[in-house]
């Protein structure tokens, strides 16, 4: 698979790769003993960064578009990310407070869609 590729389903910043990665080609099996046995330089980018944008919108508690309107279009260090966390900008507060309220309507659309497929099931045994 291509690097990015790679890069992605590691969770990693493509660009912070040593070279041989980002100029390689990944097979599977590489692929899978780098998430079982990672080297020294996957280990630090997972610990320290730089994260790609889905890994710091998730360590945030935002969206990735949350990101983007908060003007954070960057890979971010750990310490940055932490930073922003004690800083608790107004624009990553607001974006919380988004993503909380769509998690908890997804939570209410599952259960109603549960209900309503109990519901059916229901309904099917009476017509039968």
């Amino acid at each position: 698979m291509k690097p990015a590729t790679a890069a992605k389903k590691l969770g990693v910043y493509l660009p912070a790769t040593p070279a041989d990665f980002q100029e390689g080609v990944v097979s599977r099996a590489e692929l899978n003993e780098l998430q079982e046995n990672p080297p020294e330089w996957l280990r630090e980018l997972r610990r320290n960064g730089p994260h790609p944008r889905p890994v710091v919108a998730a360590k945030l508690g935002v969206s990735i578009a949350g990101l983007a309107r908060g003007g954070v279009t960057e890979a971010l260090t750990t310490e940055q990310i932490e930073a922003l966390k004690q800083e608790r900008p107004e624009w990553l507060e607001k974006e919380r407070a988004t993503q909380a309220e769509v998690r908890k309507e997804a939570v209410r659309l599952k259960k109603r869609d549960a209900e309503r497929a109990r519901q059916g099931e229901t309904d099917a045994r009476r017509t039968s």
